[in-house]
């Protein structure tokens, strides 16, 4: 939905995060990651603390395990999609608002533990 004269009606800083933003849709979350996507996402963050906001949990995760996402993230299932902001949802239960590195070493290891692929290797 476009608003007429949005760029008029708010900040300088309020734009500039909604074109970074932008950016990371376009060049990090679709089907093909732009060769600059570690930076569109450098300059999101950046773009919204200047705005002050603070840096949630999953953004968290995504500016500190770039790496870990695959190239095609719109071909991932919504299942998929869905459960990971349902273990975000729990680790936010059982952590009750204290952000910090336990939880999120937590998360991963979980992750790691709960591999389930069909073939495991025989000794």
């Amino acid at each position: 939905m476009k608003v007429p004269n949005f760029e008029k009606k708010v900040t300088d800083k309020e734009y500039d995060a909604w074109l970074s933003l932008k950016a990371v849709i376009k060049g990090f979350l679709g089907n093909h990651r732009a060769e600059n996507a570690k930076k569109l996402v450098d300059d999101m963050l950046e773009a919204y603390k200047k705005l002050g906001c603070r840096m949630s949990l999953k953004i968290h995760f995504l500016h500190s395990h770039f790496s870990f996402f695959p190239s095609n993230l719109d071909a991932a299932s919504d299942e998929q999609g869905e459960r990971f902001h349902q273990d975000v949802k729990k680790l936010e239960e059982r952590f009750q608002g204290r952000w910090d590195t336990t939880m999120l070493g937590d998360y991963c290891w979980r992750l790691k533990r709960e591999d389930h692929s069909k073939h495991k290797r025989k000794s």
